[in-house]
C-alpha cells in the first residue's frame, strides 16, 4: 500500500516539475536576452594636436570633417584641446571612457596623433583603476551618471592609431611648433618615450597604420615620415629615442615590418603594438585637412568595416 502511494504521489509531482523547470529555462533565457539587449558597443575618436571640436560634446566632429561621414558603431568625438599637457588632457579621455566602455557596454578606438599619445597615458596609468559604471548618457561637461556598480579599467575590443605620436615628433625637438604650448614639451621624442610604460596597454591591441606621404620636414624627421612623425614613432617602434626607418627598397635605413616582428636592424615594437598598414606607395601624408583625408582616412575605413 504505501508503495502504491509513493508511486501515486510521483506521479501527481512530476507533472508539476516539469512546467517549473521550463518556467526557470523561460526566465533565464529572457534575463539573458536582456542583458544581450542593453548591451552597446560605441567608436571613440580621439584627436591629436591642435583645436577643432568642443571638449565634452561627443557629437562634435569638426576636428575630423562632416559628422555624417561613417566612422564605426555609435561613433563618439574624443575632443581635447590639442595644447595642454597630456596629464591634464587624460581626465577628458577618462570621462570618455567612463561613459561608455563600462558595464554592459564595449568600446572600440581610433587615436591620432598625439591622441596616441594620451590614449597610452591614459591606459598604462589608469586603465586598472577602480571605475564606476555609468549610463552612457552624458552632461554637457562629457560626463555620465553612476548607474550602480565598479569595475576595473575599461571594456576595451582594441585601438587603431593613424600617425601616433607616442614616441614623439622630432619637430617638437627643433622648436618647429610654438614651443609655448604645453603639449609640444610633451611631444619630445625623449619625453613621449619616458612619459609612461608603453608596454602596458591592458593587453588591449593597438592596430597602428604609418603613412609616407612626407616631403617638407624630410631633414628633421629619420627615415619615412608623414610631415609630422616618422616611422619610429607612428610604427610604435620602442626605445629612449628616435631611428631611422624605412619602407622596403629602401637601402639608406632599416625597414618597419609589418605585424609584431622586430624591424630590420633588430629593433622592436612595443608590447601590444602591430603596424597593420605601411604607406609602401608613399600616399599619404599626416592631415585629415577636416574631411577624414591623409592616413586618417585609411584608418577610418577600417574602422567602418570592423567596429560594430
Amino acid at each position: 500500500m504505501s508503495e502504491e502511494i509513493s508511486m501515486s504521489e510521483e506521479a501527481s509531482i512530476n507533472p508539476r516539475r516539469i512546467p517549473y523547470a521550463l518556467y526557470i529555462f523561460c526566465t533565464l533565457c529572457l534575463l539573458l536576452a536582456s542583458t544581450v539587449a542593453g548591451a552597446t558597443n560605441y567608436t571613440l575618436w580621439i584627436n591629436g594636436r591642435s583645436s577643432g571640436g568642443a571638449p565634452g560634446n561627443y557629437s562634435d566632429f569638426r576636428y575630423w570633417g562632416p559628422a555624417a561621414t561613417p566612422a564605426g558603431i555609435n561613433k563618439q568625438a574624443v575632443n581635447w584641446d590639442g595644447r595642454s599637457s597630456i596629464a591634464s588632457q587624460s581626465g577628458r579621455v577618462r570621462d570618455a571612457l567612463d561613459c561608455f566602455c563600462t558595464g554592459q557596454n564595449w568600446c572600440y578606438i581610433a587615436a591620432y596623433s598625439a591622441g596616441d599619445l594620451l590614449l597610452g597615458y591614459t591606459l598604462a596609468n589608469y586603465g586598472g583603476s577602480a571605475r564606476t559604471v555609468t549610463n552612457a548618457s552624458a552632461n554637457a561637461s562629457g560626463v555620465c551618471a553612476a548607474s550602480g556598480g565598479v569595475q576595473t579599467g575599461w571594456n576595451l575590443k582594441w585601438v587603431r592609431v593613424a600617425a601616433g605620436a607616442a614616441g614623439g615628433s622630432e619637430l617638437a625637438n627643433v622648436g618647429a611648433w610654438t614651443t609655448s604650448e604645453p603639449l609640444v614639451q610633451d611631444l619630445k621624442t625623449s619625453t613621449a618615450r619616458a612619459m609612461y610604460n608603453h608596454n602596458d596597454t591592458r593587453n588591449v591591441w593597438f592596430y597602428r597604420y604609418a603613412g609616407a606621404r612626407g616631403t617638407a620636414y624630410s631633414f628633421v624627421l629619420p627615415g619615412q615620415d608623414d610631415e609630422v612623425v616618422a616611422y619610429h614613432s607612428s610604427g610604435g617602434v620602442a626605445g629612449n629615442a628616435g631611428r631611422s626607418l624605412c619602407n622596403p627598397g629602401d637601402w639608406l635605413c632599416d625597414d618597419l615590418r609589418l605585424g609584431t616582428a622586430p624591424n630590420q636592424g633588430s629593433s622592436v615594437k612595443w608590447s601590444w603594438h602591430s603596424v597593420v598598414f605601411r604607406d609602401d606607395g608613399e600616399r599619404f601624408n599626416h592631415y585629415g585637412d577636416g574631411n577624414w583625408a591623409g592616413i586618417i582616412g585609411v584608418m577610418r575605413e577600417a574602422m567602418v568595416n570592423t567596429a560594430n
